[in-house]
């Protein structure tokens, strides 16, 4: 199983306002403009939270955004329903370490996974698009718990507006188990 992250950031590092709104993205372009199509064509399963469930629930036409994935979101809240969508209530580790390993899946949304996933340096692949925008505030894309992780950097892209970059996470053992890194 490859775990990958799809999101779009403000120069800042903000998802979303501190409203939670994403009002500032849709006035810089359009999601035709971006690389999902082509990546979502890859994924065979989308994870997400309550809170990106909120945010896209009532979009138009949901089923051409999120039709041909398994779909799951993590809540505490019961008896939701959805025809496109699967909710659970789990630990975000212990569910993704009991996919099936031969399937992509992509983490939608925000910090509440990502956060516990980046922390267990399970995240495989990132596709970090980054707006034309300053916020000021918001909320962080990144909050993960203070260490070193390493990417590689696998491909820049522009979209319209949006630059894209498009990393992996470095297959090496961490630096402080490198035999070659001089301990002090």
């Amino acid at each position: 199983m490859t775990l990958f992250f799809y999101a779009c950031v403000s120069l800042d590092g903000y998802l979303a306002d501190k409203n939670h709104g994403l009002q500032w993205l849709h006035q810089i372009g359009s999601i035709e403009e971006t690389s999902y199509a082509a990546f979502y064509d890859q994924m065979d399963i989308l994870l997400m939270g309550k809170k990106t469930y909120d945010a896209i629930k009532n979009v138009e036409d949901l089923a051409s955004f999120y039709g041909q994935t398994k779909n799951i979101v993590f809540t505490h809240q019961k008896g939701l329903t959805h025809p496109l969508f699967e909710f659970v209530s789990a630990d975000i580790l212990t569910f993704v370490s009991q996919l099936p390993k031969d399937k992509n899946t992509w983490i939608v949304g925000g910090n509440t996974l990502v956060k516990p996933l980046l922390d267990a340096q399970r995240i495989d692949k990132i596709h970090l698009q980054i707006a034309p925008v300053l916020l000021g505030a918001g909320i962080p894309l990144f909050t993960q718990k203070e260490g070193v992780q390493q990417f590689t950097l696998l491909e820049t892209k522009q979209y319209g507006q949006f630059a894209e970059l498009v990393l992996e996470k470095l297959t090496r053992p961490e630096q402080e188990n490198d035999a070659s890194v001089k301990k002090i």
